[in-house]
């Protein structure tokens, strides 16, 4: 728990602190946001400071680790009476999908800074990125075993906990194969629905805190009711669950303290650098958590997001209409009137009530198996 509590401490705090010095160096260089033309309303936006995700994946990244290394004394002083937590495979995975996609992202703002445009990578550079990243974390995730031979990640597609349906029906090689594709779909899926929703002051940062803060629940309960801990019917095999909330808890306070510039009016935007990252840390916490399917309640709000494109595009291309003035919808709403901070404060809300649907679901499961 204490561990948990120093990476959120620690992150947020270098985030909220060390955003004012990053945007100084962003505006000293001029990399600056370009804007969509069709958003005319959001043109004062244009030219200021942009990938400020790197912030939030740097500080989750200390956090993390300055969590782990401070228990040490912590334990000498008698401070701790088990300050023994090592760092573990899962953790490093969620962090190196953090990363990856946040290179990704990068490229991608750099792009669009360098050539002075709104689009920035190809979208085939961009799933060339993204593939590359999720095969290395795949393979990893289920080749990597512990001492007791367990993996971090699981053939099976599981929603609260794993389920019947397993990918290796037909051997371990058709398994491994299936589960990259599966997990791709979901990396992908993840990373471009917060690369969608990153289009109003706050809100996307602000509803993945929520998201990251009901993983840190989700993995301290695990922990707490795992089948070394606590045998029987309701436990939970889930690999290293207690440091998978250390990391999420980092990466949370790493959005929260960021979302104290990211605010509207925003000071600084995240940019592709930080909305493909955390959809990326937020799959891989589905993943390894064993909570696959269950990332769609809790990420209700990006998946309605995502969803209004996919509606959109699909009604003009059979229809030749539109069902919104502007997708994503949340564009849509600012065409008929609503301010910025009123639609960002009501997606707001969807996005809790999905994480309270979610976190509901995830407890009623384990009160049924009691």
């Amino acid at each position: 728990m204490v561990n948990v509590m120093l990476a959120g401490g620690i992150s947020m705090a270098l985030a909220l602190l060390c955003t004012p010095l990053f945007i100084k160096l962003l505006v000293r260089h001029q990399y600056g946001q370009y804007i969509r033309d069709d958003l005319t309303h959001h043109h004062y936006k244009r030219g200021k400071p942009n990938m400020g995700g790197a912030v939030i994946i740097g500080a989750a990244i200390v956090g993390y680790f300055a969590s782990h290394a401070l228990l040490v004394p912590l334990g000498a002083i008698g401070a701790l009476e088990s300050p023994n937590s090592p760092i573990s495979v899962s953790a490093l995975l969620v962090l190196f999908l953090l990363v990856g996609l946040g290179v990704v992202g990068f490229l991608d703002d750099y792009t669009k800074i360098r050539k002075e445009r709104s689009l920035g990578l190809t979208s085939k550079q961009k799933l060339a990125g993204q593939t590359l990243v999720t095969v290395v974390f795949a393979l990893a995730a289920l080749l990597v075993t512990d001492d007791q031979g367990r993996s971090p990640a699981s053939t099976s597609v599981s929603f609260i906990r794993d389920t019947a349906l397993d990918l290796a029906f037909a051997g371990p090689v058709l398994g491994g194969i299936l589960f990259v594709v599966w997990a791709s779909v979901l990396i992908a899926g993840a990373s471009n629905g917060v690369n969608i929703t990153d289009g109003l002051d706050g809100l996307a940062p602000g509803a993945s805190v929520m998201v990251f803060g009901a993983y840190t629940m989700i993995s301290m309960w695990q922990y707490n009711q795992g089948c070394d801990v606590v045998a029987g019917p309701g436990c939970y095999d889930v690999r290293d669950a207690l440091d998978l909330a250390v990391v999420s808890c980092a990466i949370a306070g790493g959005c929260f303290g960021f979302l104290w510039w990211n605010a509207s009016p925003a000071q600084i935007i995240m940019g592709d650098t930080g909305s493909l990252s955390l959809g990326a840390a937020l799959a891989g916490m589905a993943i390894l958590t064993r909570t696959e399917l269950l990332l769609v309640v809790l990420g209700g709000l990006f998946v309605m997001i995502t969803a209004s494109v996919i509606i959109q595009v699909l009604s003009f291309k059979l229809r030749g209409k539109r069902v919104f003035r502007i997708a994503p919808v949340h564009h849509h709403f600012e065409m008929v009137g609503w301010s910025e901070v009123t639609i960002v404060a009501r997606f707001w809300i969807i996005a809790g009530i999905c994480v309270a649907a979610g976190l509901g679901l995830f407890y009623a499961d384990w009160l049924g198996d009691l």
